[in-house]
């Protein structure tokens, strides 16, 4: 009988995805374990797998496609006892089902010898993914247009043609106060482009891990209340041990960064300081025994933050190699979701880009997360005497369900102590 493929979920956050690519065509026989398609996810492009043997009887969802729910049907499989003409029937379970993943009903096709437009059922409309996506953005009523798809279903040509029409155009209304542009309501923000007409501009299409980035930040501004903790942590103690390593760890082709000793140090500070090493789970707090420790990584279109397990336990030189590979790993999009999901705790380090101070935003469900600066040469006072040190700006942005600010600036202190004196993580 005919079965739904559906979107899986490849990663615990995945919530929607893009269909990349379809390793597979309408009327190809499969067998489980081959590719059906490369989906991409928040985090990175991953293949996808048919767990049954059969024929493949319709293509549901387009290549490109994107803002796909997890479980939403995105092709047709006819199994071994059945042919490619079958198709599946539609029941209130099926409604049901493509209402709670937020996408349009996709029309069940009709036998080869039989096939016609279909109408949309009660207030339904059928429209894909993508056209549903174009025509909110432009404030279009999808009943208002005629779909060109397959069954009537509305795509992506048939909204961008709709939204140059002039019966179907939005009329922006502009109020000009003070010289100013208006302010965005909740009913013109997916409008914006209308305030700029007149300028020439490029409309960037998010992908998918920029849309999850934007999402999840939100969120935790509203939903996190943020407090920040600042600390200068001098620096020269730090930079003459690390240069004594690196020239004993030269045959062994390893060179220590800053980096290296602000992970190990926030992990052991963590392991001094318990009650920091914690998440805010809605009615309870989750401590945990292990120091978990994430670090961003920039990467073209957003950044990744691999978390290296157990770092109050490794030494330098492991977590320096783990480090790179993990990076390495998350630049070229080879992350697995074990290698990005866990910790309690973050680090952002700017400093290498020449920032000297700023305040990061907590990555869900962390805790609190460790913005680093540059450190830079700056003049000290020691004994009533003005000298010169290298200064390193920190800013530790704390979950205040979770942390108080004592607590945090036990934290600190402990991150502090051990930065300046470095022999201590050997210990």
């Amino acid at each position: 009988m005919p079965i739904d493929i559906l979107m899986p979920a490849l990663s615990p956050t995945m919530k929607e995805g893009t269909l990349a690519k379809w390793h597979v065509k309408a009327g190809d026989l499969v067998e489980s374990g081959d590719i059906l398609a490369e989906i991409e996810t928040d985090k990175a492009t991953m293949e996808f797998e048919a767990v049954d043997d059969g024929e493949i009887s319709e293509i549901l969802v387009a290549e490109g496609t994107s803002s796909i729910k997890v479980n939403t049907p995105i092709a047709v499989m006819a199994s071994d006892d059945a042919t490619s003409q079958s198709a599946p029937s539609v029941s209130k379970d099926d409604d049901v089902k493509n209402e709670n993943a937020d996408q349009a009903p996709v029309p069940v096709p009709a036998p080869a010898q039989a096939q016609t437009e279909q109408a949309p059922v009660g207030n339904r409309i059928f429209a894909s993914p993508l056209a549903k996506r174009i025509a909110a953005d432009r404030n279009i009523d999808l009943s208002t247009i005629k779909g060109s798809g397959p069954r009537g279903r509305i795509v992506k040509a048939d909204v961008e043609s709709a939204s140059s029409s002039p019966q179907n155009a939005t009329s922006n209304v502009k109020t000009e106060i003070a010289g100013q542009s208006p302010a965005l309501t909740q009913a013109n923000q997916n409008d914006v482009a209308g305030l700029y007409d007149g300028r020439e501009f490029e409309t960037v299409e998010l992908d998918g891990m920029r849309r999850t980035i934007a999402q999840r930040l939100s969120e935790a501004k509203q939903t996190i209340p943020h407090f920040y903790l600042r600390r200068e942590i001098e620096l020269d103690p730090l930079l003459a041990f690390r240069a004594d390593l690196n020239k004993t760890l030269e045959d062994r082709s390893i060179k220590l960064s800053i980096n290296d000793f602000i992970i190990k140090a926030s992990a052991l500070a963590l392991k001094s300081v318990p009650d920091c090493n914690v998440v805010w789970a809605g009615d309870r707090l989750l401590r945990f025994k292990a120091a978990d420790v994430a670090v961003a990584v920039a990467i073209e279109g957003g950044l990744f933050t691999p978390v290296l397990r157990d770092a109050d336990t490794k030494t330098l030189s492991a977590l320096s190699l783990e480090m790179k590979d993990l990076a390495a790993r998350a630049k070229s999009r080879k992350l697995s979701p074990a290698d990005y999901t866990g910790g309690s705790f973050a680090i952002s380090n700017l400093g290498m880009m020449g920032i000297e101070n700023f305040d990061a935003v907590i990555n869900p469900p962390h805790g609190s997360i460790l913005a680093v600066g540059a450190g830079l040469k700056k003049p000290v006072v020691r004994d009533d005497a003005v000298g010169i040190a290298t200064m390193m700006s920190v800013t530790l942005s704390v979950d205040h369900r979770a942390i108080d600010g004592a607590l945090g600036a036990e934290f600190l202190a402990s991150f502090k102590s051990l930065m300046e004196n470095p022999m201590a993580m050997l210990a």
